[in-house]
């Protein structure tokens, strides 16, 4: 007798759990279940609907890697005269040690960088400012532009 009263009480704590979990409004233990039932087929379809969007987004996403690796980006060395030297503008595909051939570069010309910034997030892009170690070197824009051309070339 006591445990059919608690096996009855733990039944109607369940479909008190069910129906507070479906929003049914039923108090009938058969209306309960096929609210959850329906609930639990609702969610379902959700669930479906949000794996083919996510599989629309990944296939959005790889075509467009796929295009950003495609696009060449061409190279392009700009050297302009700057307040305190030359300003010196890369902007090319990325991979290799670019940075550090144009570092090379500088070095061997005997310029030396006052202030750079580099990016490499989709292709590579520097920007920097470069004046002479000394006197003795000159800086000729078209020279300049001409080596790190060739850096860039020979990765």
């Amino acid at each position: 007798m006591v445990a059919r009263l608690q096996r009855r009480a733990a039944m109607g704590r369940r479909l008190h759990v069910l129906r507070t979990l479906t929003c049914s409004k039923s108090v009938q233990r058969k209306s309960v279940i096929m609210d959850a039932l329906l609930y639990i087929y609702k969610l379902k379809l959700k669930l479906e609907a949000i794996k083919r969007e996510l599989a629309n987004l990944v296939a959005i996403k790889r075509e467009y890697l796929s295009l950003m690796k495609q696009l060449q980006l061409p190279k392009e060395v700009k050297v302009e005269k700057a307040e305190q030297g030359l300003l010196v503008r890369v902007t090319c595909e990325k991979g290799g040690d670019k940075l550090v051939s144009i570092l090379e570069v500088f070095e061997e010309m005997g310029l030396v960088i006052l202030n750079a910034r580099v990016s490499s997030n989709l292709f590579f892009a520097m920007e920097a400012i470069v004046v002479a170690d000394q006197e003795q070197h000159a800086l000729h824009v078209k020279s300049i532009t001409q080596a790190v051309t060739k850096a860039i070339e020979r990765q």
